[in-house]
């Protein structure tokens, strides 16, 4: 099974955690494969949960929306989404325009009255965003962040959950001084903490967990909030599932990890490289990720270095790593991978340079 696939400008994870990103690279017949399930799987999403616990806005409100939707790098915005659709627009502290659907943002409403209850302030970022208004995100946040971040962070426009009005993006309000910026509301994990225990009551999850990458395809993000109504929230919260476990989407796994002993890199640095790996396989479906071990320093040769700079047509990289996964393809994998096949030390090459974020450069072998 030695196949080495060599990528010059790889996009890792995709997803939207204020934002989104370009479609991550695969073999070519799998981008086929991938583009025709995304088509396909484009609808509601609720084919996995228990009879009981499909929930749509016309439970509640007399609209037809469903309230379980699933929209992710593997599932459109349905078609036609807009037209049930029933929004409200607030303006936020700064001054923006944010649009929510309905019910939506009645639950946030709530939420916001609650948290402030316990001395924690908190606003609407975003909320839903128009085809037009991901690509503007995604063009700004790559002038700002670079494209890997872009790809861990920001949904391809079409696919971002963004569109439904159901998703939220938080900031915080900190002893009187708005706190927006991903990197600084990073700084807060305790609050995060508090305002994410508090979500389900209201009929929200936290959309995007730690760990779970291989997923969602995106990177934690614990601004990014999403109703999906009370009843499931409780459940998937209870459970520790993300939307795609509960809806049968795909089997919840974790994924063993195994940083070794390293005297170049910090457990951060591998966590950093891992979720851009953890990502890509996201996007290919059915396929099941088992763990990731770091090869050693061994493996951050100055030749090997070399080798990642040749691949990466001179992005001048100064850091390489490298990562052996264990996983079993999809059972209609086609191209590359072996059908419904068990792999083992799959190697995965990254680089970055001094300050920026890992890159894929190639995989296989």
């Amino acid at each position: 099974m030695a196949l080495a696939l060599t990528l010059s400008l790889l996009t890792g994870c995709g997803g939207s955690a204020g934002t989104a990103s370009p479609s991550a690279a695969q073999p070519e017949s799998a981008q086929q494969e991938s583009a025709e399930a995304e088509t396909e799987g484009a609808g509601t999403g609720t084919q996995g949960a228990e009879s009981g616990d499909t929930q749509t806005a016309a439970d509640q409100t007399g609209s037809a929306i469903d309230y379980l939707v699933l929209v992710n790098r593997l599932n459109a915005l349905p078609d036609n989404w807009e037209d049930d659709l029933e929004t409200v627009h607030m303006t936020n502290s700064l001054g923006d325009d944010v649009e929510v659907e309905r019910t939506a943002y009645d639950a946030y409403l709530e939420l916001k009255a609650d948290l402030e209850a316990q001395g924690i302030y908190v606003d609407l970022d975003s909320a839903r965003r128009s085809v037009a208004d991901q690509q503007r995100i995604v063009d700004e946040f790559t002038e700002k962040y670079g494209e890997e971040y872009v790809a861990r962070y920001v949904a391809v426009p079409g696919y971002s959950e963004h569109h439904t009005g159901l998703a939220m993006d938080l900031y915080l309000n900190i002893d009187g001084q708005d706190v927006y910026e991903n990197e600084d509301m990073m700084e807060y994990p305790e609050i995060w903490s508090a305002i994410h225990a508090r979500l389900a009551d209201h009929g929200f999850i936290l959309r995007y967990l730690k760990g779970r990458e291989h997923i969602t395809g995106y990177s934690y993000e614990p601004w990014h909030i999403r109703y999906v109504g009370t009843g499931p929230a409780a459940e998937i919260a209870a459970r520790g599932l993300t939307l795609e476990g509960y809806l049968g989407a795909v089997r919840e796994t974790e994924v063993a990890v195994d940083y070794g002993n390293s005297s170049l890199y910090t457990t951060e640095d591998m966590e950093e490289a891992m979720d851009q790996i953890k990502c890509r396989m996201a996007v290919w479906e059915g396929c099941e990720l088992h763990s990731l071990s770091y090869a050693g320093d061994a493996a951050c040769t100055e030749d090997n270095l070399a080798w990642m700079n040749e691949l990466g047509e001179d992005k001048n990289y100064t850091e390489v790593i490298e990562f052996l996964s264990d996983f079993h393809s999809p059972v209609e994998a086609a191209g590359s991978w072996a059908a419904d096949t068990e792999y083992t030390n799959w190697q995965w090459w990254l680089a970055r340079s001094k300050g920026g974020d890992w890159e894929i450069v190639t995989f296989g072998y």
